[in-house]
């Protein structure tokens, strides 16, 4: 049987039924959705754009924030399917076709992912998925020549997805080559296959409660981890319609998020300082261990973020704008958090986007980044004091190998060893050199819901006296 092919149509106009139709014909419900997530998947794979920063409620791409809630939601439920199982979608694509699709036809692309991830792995009617499709290609000056081929390789697409779908799971990971070998660098093939494997799932929600985790467990429908974050499969509503939302009982954080301040140990009554403290569970965290702290960021915006979440959980910080590399107290600090930007390849279980818009070099940026921030961070605390330094990468780059690098270049710094007894849960997680690593591939225990974490890297350092 002959497959639909990319060819086109060497002269003349596109016959009539593939005319664009026009703008003043009622549209199909869903069509508008359907092309807001078309364009937002062309700047996520071309322009490397934050998914995050695209559909923001507030500041995102203005398509998106035209939509009604009920419709913003369906399109980050399409784009997060897309990227997730990226390179799974391309391959099925790739077959149901005779040639590849020219170089100049990304828009034909992108619109054939989108309508592929509604049919292979969301709840919606193939018929409607195909419909939407057409329609969206005949709509498109760029796409109207091109419908008879949409709809031929969506509907062989859904005839084949029973049988032809595990085999491409099998078959395939969900990560730019880039991405995928340097974990196998960094892990080893195993592990690496792993943690691409935990990718394509969707992650639990993790809650820091500020006291009773069992009682928040019950209320919430999840367990309590060792780490003494209570965590749920998912979740069905808005965060903010759960029990203890208005009362400020808990903030959502995964759970790996949540060690790194805890290395800081007994910080009651001391100052503490958190470096690049937005949105701010950190900052919590601090404040709700007993310390006077001072949360800095460079980010007005993410500042107000952080004020807000403090305000509802009825926590108090001092909160400076600043430029880490600038920031000088009046006092030394007891303690300093910093919690790095980097390239945020642990957290690829929320953020799929991430392997399609990092490179190599932006590894490689961050990680100079990172060495200049932890080389003003330790001359904010007073001689003995502690420095804990974090960051939600899983490239030895931007963790193990930076901090090796920092520790034989500062003479007076020195390495204060995490030990696997002083956490409950993180003995898997300390290494040989005393720093900790947790990645996706990781469990807290044995029950299935404990499996998984976000991706980070910690190591506390001491100032010498």
């Amino acid at each position: 049987m002959n497959r639909p092919t990319a060819r086109r149509s060497s002269r003349g106009k596109p016959p009539k039924k593939n005319q664009p139709i026009s703008s003043t014909q009622s549209e199909k419900p869903g069509l508008e959705t359907r092309r807001v997530a078309t364009k937002l998947l062309a700047a996520v794979v071309d322009a490397s754009a934050s998914l995050d920063g695209l559909t923001d409620p507030a500041h995102g791409q203005p398509n998106f924030r035209a939509l009604d809630a009920r419709d913003r939601s369906l399109v980050r439920a399409i784009l997060m399917s897309a990227l997730r199982h990226r390179s799974t979608v391309e391959a099925l694509l790739a077959r149901r076709l005779e040639r590849p699709l020219p170089a100049n036809a990304r828009a034909l692309s992108h619109a054939l992912h989108v309508a592929a991830a509604q049919i292979l792995f969301l709840d919606v009617p193939d018929s409607a998925a195909v419909d939407l499709a057409v329609t969206q290609a005949k709509s498109d000056p760029r796409l109207a020549r091109f419908a008879g081929l949409v709809n031929g390789v969506l509907r062989n697409l859904i005839r084949v997805k029973a049988r032809a779908l595990p085999a491409a799971l099998a078959q395939t990971r969900e990560a730019a080559d880039w991405f995928a070998e340097r974990l196998e660098t960094a892990y080893g093939v195993e592990k690496a296959a792993t943690i691409l494997a935990m990718h394509r799932l969707e992650p639990p929600v993790d809650f820091t409660v500020k006291e009773d985790p069992q009682r928040w467990a019950e209320a919430l429908g999840g367990i309590v981890l060792p780490t003494g974050t209570v965590r749920i499969a998912r979740l069905e509503a808005g965060v903010d319609t759960l029990p203890g939302f208005e009362e400020g009982e808990w903030w959502v954080q995964d759970t790996a998020a949540s060690l790194p301040a805890k290395l800081l140990g007994d910080i009651a009554g001391a100052r503490v300082a958190d470096l690049c403290a937005a949105p701010g569970g950190k900052t919590a965290q601090l404040i709700h261990a007993g310390a006077n702290v001072t949360a800095v960021d460079l980010s007005k915006s993410r500042l107000k973020r952080l004020a807000e979440n403090l305000k509802r959980l009825r926590l108090d910080a001092q909160i400076v704008e600043s430029d880490i590399r600038k920031f000088q107290p009046d006092i030394p600090f007891d303690a300093v958090l910093i919690d790095a930007p980097c390239s945020s390849t642990g957290t690829v279980r929320r953020h799929p986007d991430v392997p399609w818009t990092k490179s190599r070099a932006d590894i490689e940026k961050l990680a100079a980044l990172q060495r200049a921030l932890l080389d003003h961070a330790v001359t904010l605390v007073k001689p003995g004091g502690r420095v804990v330094f974090s960051n939600c990468s899983l490239d030895p780059a931007e963790g193990e190998a930076m901090l090796e690098t920092f520790l034989a270049e500062t003479p007076e710094v020195s390495l204060d060893p995490v030990r696997s007894d002083e956490l409950p849960g993180i003995a898997a997680f300390v290494t040989p050199e005393g720093f900790m690593r947790t990645t996706p591939a990781d469990s807290l225990a044995e029950a299935p819901l404990a499996q998984g974490l976000d991706g980070f890297f910690a190591a506390r350092l001491v100032r010498r006296r």
